[in-house]
């Protein structure tokens, strides 16, 4: 999709007041072909089989919302469109500070009890389509979808377990860097990304990274960080000391 294709009701019925628009492709230009590959940042690409988001396939993402919004930021700066259904947690400040960009994207927060039809819509027209925990439907809804996606050239990102997906993303092993004895500033999450699945991505494949770095976008973390005392996963709770001193 060009960033000035026009926007278009989408034809059939609308679930739980949800009236989604999608952008219509102009005149003149071409369909969207499967096998073609939307780009994703480079620390990425070395995890995906087709160094990039091909066309028609289906990449479960599992694990981190910040691993999600990355793959979605190249593709968007560059002029595809995405939609994002059943995540309501998600909102366009934090896209946007990961690097999507924002004017290109669609928030379907609760598509209702039609999900299946609007994602099917939305495949027809939009070239990323996230869908989320909240639209659920059987897996033989699923392997349709995926199949729609295949047809009309879409990316299907399923924020969740997925049948049949080409790729699956886990995102593990989640450490910050920055604190010291508990003193000083965060100053990024490293993340190991492990890629599993099948085809041309039944070789595993994994990769550490930066999501987010100090600056909030994805990058290659340093080796002599990563290897520092400063470097270490965060308690989920926190340790308490007594501090010697006098009561009253």
């Amino acid at each position: 999709m060009s960033a000035s294709a026009s926007l278009v009701a989408l034809d059939g019925p609308s679930a739980a007041g949800v009236s989604a628009v999608v952008p219509a492709t102009e005149v003149g230009e071409a369909t969207p072909v499967a096998g073609q590959v939307l780009p994703t940042r480079a620390e990425l690409a070395t995890v995906l089989p087709w160094s990039g988001l091909r066309r028609g396939s289906t990449v479960a993402v599992h694990g981190s919302t910040a691993l999600l919004l990355a793959l979605l930021a190249d593709a968007t700066e560059q002029g595809s469109w995405a939609a994002v259904i059943g995540l309501p947690g998600l909102g366009m400040i934090a896209a946007s500070e990961a690097g999507v960009e924002v004017s290109r994207l669609a928030l379907v927060p609760d598509p209702g009890g039609d999900a299946v039809n609007v994602i099917a819509a939305l495949l027809d027209g939009v070239d990323l389509v996230v869908v989320g925990p909240t639209a659920r439907f059987p897996d033989s809804d699923a392997r349709r979808l995926s199949a729609r996606a295949r047809h009309r050239g879409g990316v299907l990102l399923p924020f969740r377990d997925w049948p049949g997906a080409d790729v699956r993303l886990d995102c593990a092993r989640a450490r910050w860097h920055g604190p010291e004895r508990g003193n000083g500033s965060l100053r990024g999450r490293e993340v190991t990304i492990r890629a599993s699945g099948r085809g041309a991505a039944a070789r595993p494949r994994s990769c550490r990274l930066l999501l987010p770095n100090r600056s909030g976008v994805t990058a290659v973390p340093d080796s002599s960080a990563s290897d520092s005392p400063a470097a270490h996963e965060v308690p989920s709770r926190p340790t308490l000391h007594s501090v010697p001193g006098r009561v009253g």
